[in-house]
């Protein structure tokens, strides 16, 4: 559906498109059997080295199309042996590289995982190309909602206040498109770690109609500690769309991931894929536990989420079902299903959520729990 402003039935089939812009980069991701001795003239035995595309454009995007949804990738890397490296693996998983821009000048972006056994990740990280990414030229012509990714790490998008940032949200926003945005963790040291995001997502949240960021991305960014039990998660939800946003999904690693929506009126201004949900998206207050799935690595699984959250939205599914799509496109991929199915097979379509009771929230369609200013439509 474009151009129209009516409701889609929900599961009718139709499925709108997606532009997923911003961070790309390739991971190199050593196996490691312990964490690794940093020692100065320390020798560490590692195992094979795998390469995975990486950032936001390519996990989310790659997941969107694995899931069933038509999406674009736009993205800057450099005119090297890294970026052809990158055309080569997302072209082996059937995904479209022609929206991904060759800067002769630059080089591709790369992070090296370090992920040993039983602890979180670390990265070390070179921006790259992204530095360059601004947004100026994309061609917002060919999708209907527009997912922009990582802006703590495209400096040209976060200079001057984010004035970039407003621009382009600015530029979906009257194109039609409903605007998504999502973070990273932002490095305390360095250039966006001295950026005011407070004043950077009070200026971009009213302009964005879906925000995905995990509860580390916030604290990171905002320098604030954050409760994850499911209120203190649905209340720092209310609060991101109590400043503008649409539909807000926080997500917790192991504490689950929260939905909280903004009022049915504000959602049919928030371009073709929120105008076109079904009836009942209007001011709702979800939880999920985390699905059981064993971890083979914790990699790309925040992006799965999104891209979850994202393919419900252009789906047109129930926000039950968009925020299962979001916690079985996570678990999977923690077990290391790569491509994920797709959402017409049936094996995420199909999940439930099975977890003990929690007190003050109650079970809905799929076992998804309902919080106590959940206003859901009967039937």
């Amino acid at each position: 559906m474009r151009g129209g402003s009516g409701h889609r039935a929900a599961g009718t089939g139709s499925v709108l498109s997606a532009l997923v812009a911003g961070h790309i980069c390739v991971d190199l991701i050593p196996e490691l059997r312990a964490p690794p001795d940093l020692s100065p003239g320390t020798l560490v035995d590692v195992g094979p080295l795998q390469f995975r595309p990486g950032g936001c454009v390519a996990n989310t995007g790659s997941a969107l199309l694995a899931l069933g949804a038509p999406a674009r990738l736009l993205a800057d890397t450099g005119a090297d042996e890294l970026g052809r490296i990158l055309r080569h693996l997302l072209a082996a998983q059937g995904v479209e590289t022609a929206g991904l821009r060759a800067a002769p000048e630059d080089s591709t972006a790369y992070s090296v995982v370090i992920e040993a056994p039983g602890r979180d990740r670390v990265f070390w990280h070179h921006t790259g190309a992204n530095a360059h990414f601004d947004g100026r030229d994309l061609d917002l012509s060919r999708g209907d909602l527009l997912h922009l990714g990582y802006p703590s790490i495209l400096p040209a998008l976060t200079a001057n206040g984010a004035a970039q940032l407003h621009v382009l949200l600015v530029r979906a926003r009257a194109a039609g498109l409903t605007t998504s945005l999502d973070l990273a963790v932002v490095d305390p040291e360095g250039d966006a770690g001295h950026l005011d995001w407070t004043a950077i997502l009070d200026t971009a949240l009213p302009l964005t109609d879906v925000f995905t960021p995990s509860i580390a991305d916030l604290a990171s960014a905002l320098g604030r500690r954050y409760g994850t039990d499911p209120d203190a998660l649905s209340g720092e939800a209310e609060r991101f769309v109590g400043l503008g946003a649409g539909v807000v999904m926080l997500t917790a690693g192991p504490d689950g991931l929260v939905l909280r929506s903004a009022p049915a009126e504000r959602l049919q201004r928030g371009g073709r894929a929120l105008a076109a949900l079904p009836p009942g998206w209007g001011d709702r207050e979800l939880w999920i536990p985390p699905l059981p799935a064993p971890t083979t690595s914790t990699t790309g699984a925040g992006d799965a989420a999104t891209a979850g959250l994202l393919y419900g939205l252009l789906a047109g599914l129930s926000p039950e079902d968009a925020l299962m799509t979001a916690a079985g496109a996570a678990a999977l991929t923690l077990a290391g299903r790569r491509p994920l199915p797709p959402y017409a097979s049936g094996e995420i379509a199909t999940l439930r959520v099975h977890a003990p009771d929690r007190p003050g929230w109650r079970r809905g369609q799929r076992g998804v729990f309902s919080g106590p200013s959940d206003h859901s439509v009967p039937g």
